[in-house]
């Protein structure tokens, strides 16, 4: 087991930890700002839809996702830059494929709100 701190403490150092990451990210990432501003409508928007409580969790997981995903490709691309700046095919390719996650997930996200919002407003639906 590596040694370090155990419970409370460590708990609060890894908050810590992620809040300062999340503090990184939101100063040197534009695509996390964009992302934060998404989250920041498209949730209190789920709260004003006619949408069932399973759907509107769907509908904000999927937005956080994204988030979550950008997170990921961010310090992937952090770790790549800090290799070396020189262009390498490895590297590029890293950084392609953690920018092709964040796509799918930007997909993904539409694909759930579309098909949650055509469900609701459908014509069906609304006899």
């Amino acid at each position: 087991m590596k040694p370090g701190h155990t419970g409370v403490k460590r708990l609060w150092l890894a908050g810590r930890y992620s809040w300062q990451g999340l503090r990184a990210a939101w100063r040197s990432e534009a695509a996390v700002r964009q992302e934060m501003v998404l989250i920041a409508v498209a949730v209190p928007a789920s709260f004003l839809l006619p949408v069932s409580g399973l759907e509107r969790a769907l509908m904000i997981a999927s937005v956080m996702l994204v988030l979550v995903v950008e997170l990921l490709n961010s310090a992937i691309e952090a770790v790549v830059d800090r290799i070396g700046t020189e262009h390498h095919e490895l590297s590029g390719r890293a950084k392609d494929i953690g920018s092709a996650a964040v796509l799918v997930t930007l997909l993904l996200a539409g694909l759930v709100w579309l098909s949650i919002l055509w469900d609701s407003f459908s014509v069906g639906s609304l006899l």
